[in-house]
């Protein structure tokens, strides 16, 4: 529930960041300056770069989601339960995108907001890792679900 209400803040940030965007003078020059985003003025940069941890909470949700299913189907006593080996997959996809996430919007920080460009591009192994570990995972709750089917279909 505190990840969708995170989520949910987030979007009215960037929705309010949106309208000022509209509309700068609609704050006060002293609360405009105090809001700037790593000098820019608040506005459509400032909700590009939140919107971009928006789409890493959400993410973050989603696996947290599937992670609830598939212990709640390992409690239930069904581990290799057929549905386990999508919500595997769900959770090495997100992985992927949320580390995809980090590279586009980190660049759009060096070129849009002008953030130190010369900041070497971090390419860490370790969640790339991950995303294969958790696949690996899938196919082989997708083989324990093969070989339980097949083991209630004989005598």
């Amino acid at each position: 529930y505190v990840l969708w209400a995170s989520v949910v803040v987030i979007a009215v940030v960037i929705l309010g960041l949106l309208l000022i965007s509209f509309d700068p003078q609609i704050l006060p020059p002293r609360i405009s300056a105090q809001m700037s985003f790593m000098g820019h003025p608040p506005g459509l940069v400032a909700a590009l770069m939140v919107f971009g941890r928006e789409l890493y909470l959400i993410g973050v949700t989603v696996i947290v989601q599937r992670l609830r299913r598939i212990f709640g189907a390992m409690i239930a006593g069904d581990p290799f339960h057929p549905d386990n080996v999508r919500r595997l997959r769900v959770i090495g996809l997100c992985l992927a995108l949320l580390e995809f996430d980090g590279y586009i919007f980190g660049a759009l920080g060096r070129f849009v907001l002008h953030a130190d460009p010369y900041a070497d591009i971090n390419i860490n192994l370790t969640p790339w890792f991950a995303v294969l570990v958790v696949f690996v995972l899938a196919e082989v709750f997708r083989e324990g679900a093969r070989l339980r089917r097949d083991a209630e279909l004989t005598i």
